[in-house]
């Protein structure tokens, strides 16, 4: 918004000639990010307090887990405020990433919030039936794969010097100019990448400041890859595809840097606030679209193998005991298996930390290593 409306004006103030370089407006969007959640977050947290919108904790979390009973939810809210607001402020509205970027985000945020409000408000323990949820998230790659598909941007994109369509096709870590092409199996491929982010990132928001964390050092990873991506110099020099105008996602991965550092304020060791699934649904998918977009869906392993290892931990946790009546893991997801190991809480958080740091900075290795 106020790209649009200040930077036309550069030649009568100089200074809004800054708005026209990606870097300034990234780091705005940042700090934009940053103070929107120190602001609005007191405001949202006393308001679901007097609404009564507590968490309820089942029954099946360990013990450590019951001292969080009461704990206002569905702090999402502050997160999409946080996300939102600076990017409507400093990226270029008419930039066809970024409206994915946003219709993704607020699309799975209702889901989530709907999914809240029922578990919250209405009471019913399971919330928003599993299959609907899954509706909202099929809808949402489809049309994600649908936009990608056809889109002339995808159809013209820059790979070593030469105009290449990869509509259909995806980028592979570490080796040079090697595309894959799934043909019309591409928006099942999108579908499944979207759904297994968004319930990912739901997965492993069982932790104060556990999600919110790798979502923000991902969005970190994300920044980069996105910038190397929309710069003609940088994509060609590392042999890597470029996207025109891709670049602009810095912005939107910057907002989402300043507003998990902001919630996070609030949400770490004892957590004054969960996201919820307002949060955590809307990050996961958000992560997933940013992958699909950038055609960077095999990076998204690498970048998100915290993620990852908590669906996989679930997934073998159930096939094992229905094939061998036996669990693998004391529990599932992978946090909770450390936390009868009888790691503290604040230990888990901090190590999957690390982790995850290290693997955003592989996944940029993959730039360099080919």
């Amino acid at each position: 918004m106020l790209y649009h409306l200040l930077y036309p004006l550069r030649d009568k103030f100089i200074g809004f000639n800054l708005l026209g370089y990606i870097t300034f407006r990234s780091a705005a969007a940042a700090v934009t990010a940053l103070l929107v959640t120190f602001i609005v977050g007191p405001y949202i947290i006393k308001w679901l307090r007097k609404k009564q919108f507590k968490e309820v904790i089942r029954a099946e979390t360990p013990d450590s887990h019951k001292q969080k009973q009461g704990t206002v939810s569905m702090g999402g809210i502050i997160i999409l405020i946080a996300v939102i607001l600076p990017v409507l402020l400093f990226a270029k509205l008419n930039n066809m990433y970024i409206q994915l970027m946003v219709m993704s985000t607020i699309w799975m945020g209702l889901v989530g919030f709907f999914d809240d409000y029922l578990k919250v408000v209405k009471k019913m323990p399971k919330g928003l039936i599993g299959r609907y949820k899954l509706l909202g998230q099929i809808i949402l790659g489809l049309v994600v794969g649908l936009v990608v598909t056809f889109s002339s941007e995808y159809s013209s994109a820059g790979l070593s010097g030469q105009v290449v369509n990869i509509s259909w096709f995806t980028s592979v870590p570490f080796f040079k100019n090697l595309l894959i092409n799934f043909g019309w199996f591409y928006i099942p491929v999108v579908i499944l990448v979207i759904t297994g982010t968004s319930n990912a990132v739901n997965l492993t928001d069982g932790l104060d400041g556990l999600a919110i964390g790798l979502v923000g050092i991902a969005a970190t990873a994300w920044a980069g890859l996105s910038y190397i991506t929309g710069r003609v110099d940088f994509s060609d020099y590392l042999n890597v595809l470029y996207l025109k105008n891709a670049g602009e996602l810095t912005i939107y991965c910057s907002a989402l840097i300043g507003a998990s550092l902001g919630f996070l304020w609030f949400n770490s060791h004892p957590a004054t606030v969960f996201m919820g699934d307002t949060g955590a649904l809307a990050l996961g998918s958000a992560l997933g679209t940013m992958a699909v977009i950038l055609k960077k869906e095999l990076i998204l392993i690498l970048i998100g193998g915290v993620f990852v290892a908590e669906s996989l931990s679930v997934i073998l946790q159930v096939t094992s005991f229905k094939i061998r009546g036996k669990r693998i893991f004391k529990m599932a997801p992978l946090h909770h298996h450390f936390e009868l190991m009888g790691w503290p809480e604040e230990k888990i958080v901090v190590r999957f930390w690390i982790i995850g740091i290290l693997l955003a900075l592989l996944s940029l290795s993959t730039f360099k290593v080919r």
